[in-house]
């Protein structure tokens, strides 16, 4: 598995194991194939784990816990994140730890390397375009963020819990006033795939513009995280999940439908869809891992195919023309 510079690690493996599959919010799976992913997923070199309380209500930090009791954890880097929401300046700190106290617990360690902000980034005054009324529950506020967030972050870094810390998703002002901030994110997730498109997940702006968050990124050297390389199954050979009976993954399936030359080019050149999106995302510039969202052994090994072979210059080109 190549190693790739992360600043917050020193190095991390090109792709990431993430929590999605293994805490099986989408798809069928068992927890012994969960535990089983996990075990080849550090077989095959993999040293980074990204995880989430909200991944099955725990369940893929519990996976990680079990699979990793008893290993040597040297080698070995773990990222959780909290979805904060907008609350007093006060109760952050404790939201925060309180969070990353039941991540620590349930994955059986002291401290984690990386600590993400799960709740979506906007500014003071911004709208969601999507579920504005929830709001308070799924954004966070950059006043919040500035005034109460980083120094929660600081805190918990002087206390041993945690090494590093950041961001991922939001608005894209918002996000770039944090990338400007004295203070900047140790780390970012960005959407990266050729689509330029976060799917279900991208409300707090109509025409949500991935890929300008990413350069934003590259141009300031913000260590980045790569998530979304086959935006929530969009870009794979079928969907297998159902359409939520909310309507908030509507934008995966319509991703779906637009994705069809997509998969009539990986068909060409004969490969799976899903090899040539985590192919297209490992080949960005600047990408240090693509968190995998796989829910099985079999998902995996295909995914560690992708990882041999980087597309050429000309292959990226052809790619991208079908969108861009």
């Amino acid at each position: 598995m190549e190693q790739r510079k992360f600043k917050p690690f020193g190095e991390v493996s090109a792709l990431t194991l993430g929590g999605g599959g293994i805490g099986r919010i989408w798809g069928e799976s068992t927890r012994e194939e969960a535990v089983q992913t996990v075990n080849l997923a550090i077989d095959k070199g993999i040293n980074h784990f990204d995880v989430a309380p909200m991944y099955g209500r725990g369940e893929a930090e519990k996976v990680i816990g079990q699979a990793i009791k008893g290993k040597d954890l040297d080698d070995l880097h773990f990222t959780t994140k909290c979805s904060l929401g907008i609350l007093p300046d006060h109760e952050v700190y404790d939201y925060l730890n309180s969070s990353l106290t039941r991540s620590l617990s349930s994955m059986g360690l002291e401290r984690v390397d990386l600590f993400l902000l799960h709740s979506q980034l906007i500014e003071d005054d911004h709208q969601l375009f999507r579920f504005n009324e929830f709001r308070n529950k799924n954004s966070t506020t950059l006043t919040s963020y500035f005034n109460a967030v980083i120094p929660a972050f600081e805190k918990l870094k002087k206390e041993g819990k945690i090494k590093s810390w950041g961001i991922g998703l939001g608005q894209e002002e918002a996000l770039i006033k944090a990338m400007d901030h004295t203070n900047p994110p140790n780390a970012m997730q960005c959407i990266v795939n050729v689509l330029n498109s976060a799917g279900g997940i991208g409300y707090t702006t109509k025409d949500l513009n991935c890929n300008s968050i990413l350069n934003e990124c590259q141009n300031r050297n913000i260590p980045i995280l790569a998530i979304r390389a086959v935006q929530a199954g969009a870009l794979t050979s079928s969907m297998d999940r159902k359409p939520h009976s909310s309507g908030h993954d509507k934008k995966d399936f319509e991703d779906f439908e637009k994705a069809s030359l997509f998969r009539e080019l990986a068909k060409n050149w004969g490969i799976s869809p899903a090899d040539l999106g985590h192919r297209y995302a490992l080949s960005v510039p600047k990408v240090s891992s693509v968190i995998l969202g796989v829910k099985n052994r079999i998902e995996l090994e295909e995914c560690l195919k992708s990882e041999e072979k980087k597309l050429t210059d000309q292959e990226i080109i052809e790619l991208e023309s079908l969108y861009f």
